[in-house]
């Protein structure tokens, strides 16, 4: 008899029939979906409206006034907190407890704690938002969402630090695996500067937003350092699968994690244009160890999603070299606002979120209780909406805020629209998704 059983007919006490055996599982494994899809829920409102709604109405003040400084740094600030930690943060723990073997094997009790990281972490992010934006009780506030924040991760990092192979011997983790550690370790440095941070604000600050200066280097921890190598681990865990590559260089893809948490490291103390450099060799190490542009060994599996599906992951991959090659243009260039602010969106959106809405309609529907996804033609009216519209943005903060194009200030609305249209797509998509039933278990 297997482990699974055991441990099931030990917590109910009594000997087990392989009918009430497969019941428990089998509602464990339901329960554990329901989380996760809390979990993609809660992350697509903060996409929604504390993220994309106001980045939108910051860019329309913006292009209203041809002034890149006409909008609170505060609300700049608030708007990145809720599509990082918000958003994207959120849906990386909840992939992340749902990939936990042993939740599965764990009691209902067992199961709380990864509710109860659900309502420290969105409590954390709520209040952030709140006291950025409306600056109420913000010395107070502001502390509490860290600390919430950190609860919260410790929470998670502590279930996933506990997880040992069931099989002893298993000793050796591949290299995706710490890939993914790199990325875990990037989000408590994250979690720890910021709670340092807005202690610092409480204290001795007049306002809640963070210092120019400081912002800009902590940007680079919270993309490079913890969302980028999430992705890279992610990636090389699935791609190979989904897209038929070759077998990860893995050995290749550590020298990457290695070299942007190099530039991550001196792009913290300063060292701005050496840093640069240090984290565009690392994301073309990581494309050249994932082998994504070299010729395939099998089809790509598309069943399900579109057919699309992986000409917008290598285009995304594509986006990262983009932003690394436009912070080197924009370390050697004076008074380069408008291009790092490209070159963030270029990581933020063309990168990350594009990798999201690829992969996130690959994985998501089948890992909240086999669901197939609701429409393969929204999925790729999303992907190009937001293909198209980070492009437009990219384009347009270079020529309007550097001041090589006047006219480009009036495509900054249209890329903003653009892109609000593309994640609303794409929200309905998996909301929908979830709300349908799942096919029919067949026995």
């Amino acid at each position: 008899m297997s482990a699974l059983p055991t441990r099931i007919e030990r917590e109910a006490g009594r000997p087990l029939t392989p009918l009430e055996i497969f019941d428990i599982t089998a509602a464990r494994e339901t329960t554990l979906s329901r989380l996760l899809m809390l979990y993609i829920g809660t992350g697509l409102i903060f996409m929604l409206l504390p993220g994309t709604f106001l980045g939108v109405w910051n860019l329309l003040a913006i292009s209203s006034h041809r002034a890149a400084d006409s909008v609170s740094p505060a609300w700049i600030q608030a708007h990145g907190h809720a599509q990082i930690f918000g958003w994207i943060g959120t849906f990386i723990l909840g992939i992340g407890f749902y990939s936990i073997p042993k939740l599965r094997r764990m009691n209902p009790f067992g199961l709380a704690v990864v509710a109860s990281s659900w309502a420290l972490w969105t409590c954390g992010v709520t209040l952030h938002w709140l006291s950025s934006v409306y600056q109420w009780q913000w010395r107070f506030l502001l502390p509490v969402s860290a600390v919430l924040e950190l609860t919260a991760f410790l929470i998670f990092f502590r279930t996933v630090s506990g997880h040992r192979p069931q099989d002893s011997s298993e000793t050796k983790l591949d290299e995706w695996i710490f890939v993914v550690i790199a990325g875990s370790v990037g989000l408590l440095l994250t979690l720890l500067i910021n709670f340092c941070a807005c202690l610092f604000l409480a204290l001795r600050g007049n306002s809640p937003e963070l210092p120019e200066n400081f912002d800009q280097r902590f940007l680079v921890l919270q993309t490079w350092g913890f969302l980028v190598p999430f992705v890279w681990g992610f990636s090389a865990k699935w791609l190979p699968v989904f897209l038929g590559l070759r077998p990860v260089l893995g050995r290749v893809l550590l020298w990457a994690v290695a070299l942007n948490s190099f530039g991550i490291v001196i792009a913290l103390v300063g060292w701005t244009i050496p840093a640069v450099f240090v984290l565009l060799a690392g994301i073309i190490t990581a494309v050249c160890a994932l082998r994504l542009f070299e010729t395939t060994e099998r089809p790509a599996k598309v069943k399900g999603v579109h057919s699309s599906f992986p000409i917008f992951v290598r285009m995304a991959y594509v986006w990262a070299v983009v932003a690394a090659s436009l912070a080197v243009w924009a370390a050697l260039t004076i008074n380069s606002h408008g291009i790092w602010g490209a070159s963030r969106h270029a990581l933020t959106v063309g990168f990350l979120a594009t990798m999201v809405f690829a992969v996130g309609q690959r994985v998501l529907p089948a890992f909240s209780g086999m669901r197939l996804l609701f429409s393969t033609k929204l999925m790729f009216v999303a992907l190009l909406l937001l293909a198209t519209g980070c492009l437009l943005r990219v384009s347009s903060e270079i020529l309007a805020y550097q001041g090589f194009v006047h006219s480009a200030w009036s495509w900054l609305p249209i890329s903003a629209i653009t892109e609000m249209t593309a994640v609303t797509v794409f929200a309905v998509n998996m909301l929908v998704t979830f709300a349908r039933r799942p096919p029919a278990t067949v026995m």
